[in-house]
């Protein structure tokens, strides 16, 4: 079997001299990075202080034997691949390392090239089972996406701006206001780079207390805090040659910027507990709603650490600045199977949409649930998208032909519209209003359908002012 040769971090644990140097020489000269320990103590400092891809234990050594330091090992949850060597191999002893965890056994004594191949078999496994707890992670942790839909100038920019810096590697720092879809174009960047395919981990550093973000992103040892129960890795070593994306990075806490630094700047991390240095090979993508150069000026957040992550910068308009999206947008989320009048969608395009595209999608799923036979209507939409702008009925929607004077809709629609929503309206002004109201309900037969296309105002607002005008039906 032909392996392909990959530089080791190796372990050799051997209480005899000549073959711990022979077996430590012949690895460094093909490449492989050794550190020999004369006994199993020494062995586990060494693994206290670093951490291997593969540990070559003599099973038969004085004090700590071979397999009471496999045990130790896998108590301590170190994640070696471990290959048990001794001068006296019988069947059970093999079957005693399997079970205790070893991946391999050798029987001296044996040519060095196969020690290596083994150890390349082992770290190849070693590689397999970290893959598999990334994975096992990704899907635990994953979340529904959504494409990025957009036509808009300023959208057209930010796709080009995805294509020139997903390739890199580079820190990247993604800002727009909440719900704009900062973690979309992470995503994005992920699929156009490299990594495509790797990890991608995220962390809402606004959504956990400030006492786990450390441990989230940096991992725990066993009895560090109250309630570490076993050795977890954080989300650094989860995101190992992917991406992780940190969302709300202007909520991270001043104590924890350092150690992100450092981590931006060679790799390095240590879990919370542990002296242990591990080396981490990730791209960082970071997002915020803040304008971290006033939180730099307010000393809130760390000057070096806001250039190491904005090498690159991509800026996300709100969805009140994307002309016509929002049409695309609607259309996105509601799919083939529905339908929306031309009322219900000239509301929402006019709408300024404070929470964005995360709003528009809450708003369609509500109207979803609310409408009839798969056709949203204005009603359908919530109160203040609704009652955004007034929408006129299409021709043709209603069969009542009523034409009241130009100048008394005209004062109609400046009462309704531009005073009724504050305060500030004088008692006269509020009489006139509500006996109009009156007349027109009292002209209709009290139908309000026609009255609110009469008044030029939604259904929904005729209805609030009629309560707070205590007027009733039977008036």
């Amino acid at each position: 079997m032909t392996i392909n040769s990959h530089a080791i971090n190796l372990l050799v644990v051997e209480d005899d001299p000549d073959f711990r140097e022979t077996c430590s020489r012949w690895m460094t000269r093909k490449g492989h990075h050794v550190s020999a320990a004369a006994h199993g103590q020494e062995a586990l400092e060494f693994c206290d202080r670093q951490m291997f891809d593969v540990a070559i234990v003599d099973m038969n050594m004085p004090g700590l034997t071979g397999l009471e330091l496999l045990e130790r090992m896998k108590a301590a949850q170190v994640e070696t691949e471990v290959i048990i060597l001794t001068g006296q191999g019988t069947i059970e002893s093999a079957v005693n390392a399997m079970k205790l965890g070893a991946c391999d056994y050798l029987t001296k004594p044996f040519p060095l090239d196969e020690l290596e191949q083994r150890c390349l078999l082992a770290w190849e496994r070693g590689q397999i089972n970290k893959e598999n707890r990334q994975l096992k992670a990704i899907i635990e942790r994953s979340q529904p996406t959504f494409r990025i839909i957009g036509d808009s100038f300023r959208m057209r920019e930010v796709f080009r701006l995805i294509e020139r810096v997903a390739p890199t590697d580079k820190p990247v720092l993604i800002q727009g206001e909440s719900g704009t879809g900062k973690e979309l174009v992470a995503r994005a960047l992920q699929q156009h780079s490299h990594r495509a395919g790797k990890p991608f981990v995220t962390i809402n550093c606004a959504a956990l207390p400030e006492q786990l973000v450390e441990s989230e992103l940096f991992g725990h040892r066993k009895g560090a805090f109250t309630g570490a129960n076993e050795d977890r890795p954080g989300l650094f070593e989860v995101a190992d040659g992917g991406t992780l994306f940190i969302d709300e990075i202007g909520e991270l806490p001043g104590s924890l910027q350092p150690k992100l630094l450092r981590a931006l700047e060679d790799g390095s991390i240590r879990r919370v507990g542990s002296h242990k240095e591990r080396r981490v090979n990730v791209r960082v993508i970071a997002a915020t709603n803040r304008v971290l150069v006033d939180e730099v000026a307010a000393g809130r957040f760390r000057e070096d650490l806001y250039y190491r992550i904005n090498v690159m910068s991509l800026e996300l308009p709100p969805l009140r600045k994307r002309e016509g999206d929002v049409s695309l947008l609607v259309d996105h989320f509601l799919g083939r199977d529905w339908k929306i009048t031309d009322e219900a969608r000239h509301a929402l395009e006019h709408y300024h949409w404070p929470g964005n595209v995360r709003q528009l999608r809450n708003a369609i799923e509500r109207a979803q649930i609310l409408a009839n036979d798969h056709n949203i209507t204005i009603d359908d939409l919530p109160a203040e998208v609704a009652d955004a702008t007034d929408v006129p009925q299409s021709p043709g929607s209603h069969s009542t032909s009523v034409n009241p004077s130009a100048t008394a809709r005209s004062n109609t629609n400046i009462a309704l519209n531009g005073l009724v929503p504050g305060n500030t309206v004088s008692p006269k002004l509020e009489d006139l209003e509500k006996s109009h109201i009156i007349e027109i309900l009292r002209r209709e037969n009290g139908n309000k359908a026609r009255a609110a296309r009469i008044l030029g105002i939604h259904r929904r607002k005729l209805y609030r002012l009629l309560e707070r005008y205590g007027i009733s039906d039977e008036r």
